[in-house]
């Protein structure tokens, strides 16, 4: 597609709605990619020997053999169940889903030197129950063990790698809490699991069969066809479009840290939550439509330039994930699709926001229209230096999120909510997440503990909702325009800390040494 031709969509699409502008760039990117290499369905597995990992499985499995053990790829997931609890039923629920995906039966061995996937039989599920009823505050009870699970490491030799427990509370009152490890699942397929067991559950407490479509295919069927596909032609134009634009990138964003990186850090993550203004999350719809970008956009250029000023760089990568599900026969499966996307900035020459802001616009579109290589394929064609320190081309994520409605879903007459208390471990020093609640923006900072102090991450957040009302408020002003203090911190730094006047006694210093 020209130039020519793109900025003209740009323009349209300003003139647009959200939702239309969001149709009319997903439109762009399929065009980009081309008709051709999106008809062809992935096919039932013929092979009848060792299976292969994906690329994204791949990545994880010489992470775990890095930091074996390491609970920083364990996906929690807790839900209360609030209702009388049909146990037979959610048992009999939790075969049939591991029965119907065969990753949540599968563990990962070598063959010759390689990883490959074992898919087991079908058996039964183990789902240990806990009985808090009696127990003072079994609630607070309940979120401490289920931190402690989500924290509970897996063997991805000897699996299983998939745990569930069942927490109970009250007589019409549990949790039920879900572990998986990330080489088996993401977050597409956390709500695959939730629908999936709500339908089963549903249909068997009522005594009736459970009526579920077929799956089209596997996941293994999945790896099988991705190492096919992603080959010769293909793979060769995929590398070479990272390679050139992520060619003598900085391996590391040297943002100033309250404590140095150390090899062997906890990989605990805390989190910080704030809320953008009414009037600051209008004005960012209102510059996006303008200027024919996505609030991903948007904000996503807000955040690289917040990331170079503390850093002191002009050359700023940030990563962000993509659900990796580009053919249908995927939708359906639990499995570990997503995949990693590296965003590169580049802030030099002191451009305007404005132009800032279309060149974030054309980054994203390109790197969604050559999504499909792997990232732990692009860090050994890139040749990244891999560290125990920090993670390679990127250590900083960003997320747009949109609401969930898991809070109304059901299991059978049970009402399901999420419940609190199974923390995760931290992929990235810093990871933004935004997230549309009606007319205003939620934003959750999660971070290293061993690397920040909390405070420091409340000033960052701060400093953020400054860049983005700075550049709502005038998007034609140039990056070297933008101060990050002010207020109270603004006099601290000029006033307070500056004042340094201090009063001397009189007289000579003969006569004050001999007055001591």
């Amino acid at each position: 597609m020209s130039h020519d031709r793109a900025g003209g969509a740009g323009k349209l699409a300003g003139q647009l709605s959200l939702k239309d502008r969001q149709a009319l760039l997903k439109g762009l990117m399929r065009e980009r990619r081309g008709a051709g290499d999106r008809d062809d369905r992935i096919p039932r597995r013929t092979l009848s020997g060792p299976l292969p990992l994906s690329f994204a499985q791949q990545r994880l499995w010489v992470v775990d053999r890095l930091e074996p053990g390491s609970p920083a790829y364990n996906m929690p997931y807790a839900l209360r169940l609030v209702g009388a609890l049909d146990l037979a039923a959610l048992r009999a629920g939790l075969d049939t889903l591991v029965r119907r995906h065969e990753t949540l039966r599968t563990t990962f061995a070598q063959h010759d030197g390689v990883p490959v996937q074992v898919v087991h039989p079908p058996a039964p599920v183990a789902l240990p129950l806990v009985d808090l009823r009696g127990a003072p505050d079994a609630t607070g009870r309940a979120e401490r063990l289920a931190a402690q699970e989500a924290r509970r490491p897996f063997d991805l030799e000897r699996g299983p790698l998939l745990r569930s427990i069942l927490l109970r509370l009250g007589d019409e009152d549990h949790v039920l809490l879900f572990t998986l490890h990330h080489i088996v699942s993401d977050g597409w397929s956390r709500g695959v699991l939730v629908r999936e067991i709500s339908a089963l559950y549903g249909a068997l407490s009522r005594g009736e069969e459970p009526g579920l479509p077929e799956l089209p295919v596997q996941y293994a069927d999945y790896a099988v066809w991705q190492r096919r596909w992603l080959s010769g032609a293909t793979l060769e134009a995929q590398i070479g479009y990272w390679k050139e634009k992520l060619g003598g990138a900085p391996p590391l964003l040297e943002i100033p840290t309250d404590r140095p990186r150390l090899a062997g850090q906890s990989p605990e993550q805390a989190s910080h939550t704030f809320d953008l203004s009414p009037e600051l999350s209008q004005g960012l719809r209102a510059l996006a439509q303008a200027e024919g970008t996505t609030l991903f956009m948007t904000v996503l250029a807000a955040w690289q330039v917040l990331l170079g000023r503390y850093a002191g760089q002009d050359d700023v990568v940030v990563g962000t994930a993509v659900a990796g599900r580009n053919r249908p026969e995927t939708a359906g499966l639990i499995g570990f699709f997503v995949n990693l996307l590296s965003m590169r900035a580049d802030l030099a020459g002191d451009p305007t926001w404005i132009r800032l802001l279309g060149q974030v616009r054309e980054t994203a579109l390109g790197a969604y229209d050559h999504q499909e290589i792997p990232f732990e394929r692009l860090v050994e064609e890139l040749g990244a230096e891999r560290s125990l320190t920090h993670a390679p081309i990127f250590q900083v994520a960003f997320a747009l999120n949109r609401s969930g409605t898991e809070g109304q879903l059901s299991l059978g007459d049970l009402e399901l909510r999420p419940f609190g208390g199974g923390g995760g471990a931290a992929k990235f020093d810093l990871e933004l997440a935004v997230a549309e609640e009606g007319e205003t923006f939620g934003a959750v900072l999660a971070y290293r503990p061993a690397l920040f102090d909390e405070a420091t991450i409340v000033r960052l957040a701060g400093h953020l909702e400054t860049v983005l009302e700075a550049m709502v408020a005038d998007p034609q002003r140039r990056l070297s325009e933008l101060a990050l203090v002010r207020g109270a911190e603004r006099v601290q730094l000029l006033e307070g800390w500056n004042a340094t006047a201090a009063g001397f006694p009189a007289g000579t210093v003969h006569e004050l040494f001999h007055a001591q």
